[in-house]
């Protein structure tokens, strides 16, 4: 790799490389067949500054030696999870996309009530699937906890899910800043949102009986077996298959269908959709799909 300049931190000097196109390959290969991420030449710029970060973490000169460490032995179990959040991109808001939540609602639950009882001993199962720093899986908790009050009996269970660690301890903490919850209606803040104390950081955190309805795991897309403790009757996972290419898509979708109840619903982002895949998928709605 070619040597940009020199920068100095604590007293130890650290090289800013020049990613070449030979590393960018080694990469992005490496990316694709681990994560299913695809990564164009085009992201070489943006790979170059994210990774850079890494290359001073570990002392490296050249991302040719952080190569060499990356597919050791050694690499793929210690820096693995630091690849993952450095190049992952988590973007989220309360209540995205509303009319998935009233769909869900007043159409999916519904009909799934039509044909089976979800009560203590046989909850609703719901899948938050790329679920970032957690405010989809804490909006369908609010939105369900809201069923749950007004039908008797009623029981949900919130899985989520992502592959960087880092936006999972950020979903854990549950602690937003007070400018992402405008989407929030007045009602829900007053019951499910505390307001933190410190009038210069306004914050918000997830009241703790809230997050206690939400269960975060790590999990990569691209494993074989997923291990999930249960099959599901809702699956969001929206603005995330949009990374991959078709054929690592369908795979998923297959993937996804192993885990979902028969009848069971996918919910997919605005700008996502599974025309031409051959899945046991219907669309019922916009970007929202159904196991018949």
């Amino acid at each position: 790799a070619q040597i940009r300049s020199i920068k100095r931190s604590n007293g130890k000097v650290f090289m800013d490389a020049t990613l070449t196109k030979r590393d960018f390959q080694q990469l992005s290969s490496f990316i694709y067949d681990n994560l299913g991420i695809k990564m164009p030449d085009s992201k070489s710029t943006m790979l170059t500054g994210r990774l850079t970060k890494r290359l001073r973490a570990l002392e490296l000169s050249s991302f040719s030696e952080y190569c060499d460490f990356l597919f050791s032995p050694e690499g793929q179990e210690e820096e693995m999870v630091h690849l993952v959040n450095v190049i992952t991109t988590n973007k989220t808001d309360f209540f995205r996309e509303p009319s998935h939540f009233s769909y869900l609602t007043q159409t999916a639950l519904p009909t799934l009530q039509k044909t089976r009882t979800y009560s203590y001993q046989n909850s609703l199962k719901v899948w938050s699937a790329g679920c970032s720093t957690g405010e989809e899986p804490y909006t369908l908790a609010m939105v369900l906890s809201e069923i749950e009050a007004s039908q008797a009996g009623f029981r949900f269970d919130i899985l989520a899910t992502d592959i960087s660690t880092r936006v999972l301890e950020i979903a854990r903490r549950a602690i937003y800043p007070m400018g992402l919850i405008q989407p929030v209606a007045p009602l829900f803040r007053k019951k499910y949102l505390l307001k933190g104390k410190n009038a210069k950081n306004p914050q918000v955190r997830i009241v703790p009986e809230l997050r206690k309805r939400v269960r975060f795991g790590r999990l990569n897309f691209m494993d074989e077996n997923f291990g999930l403790p249960y099959t599901v009757d809702i699956i969001f996972c929206r603005n995330v298959i949009i990374y991959f290419d078709k054929q690592t898509q369908e795979k998923l979708m297959i993937k996804f269908c192993q885990f979902l109840n028969q009848g069971g619903y996918l919910f997919l982002g605005h700008s996502e959709s599974l025309h031409g895949y051959d899945t046991p998928l219907s669309q019922v709605a916009p970007t929202i799909y159904r196991k018949l």
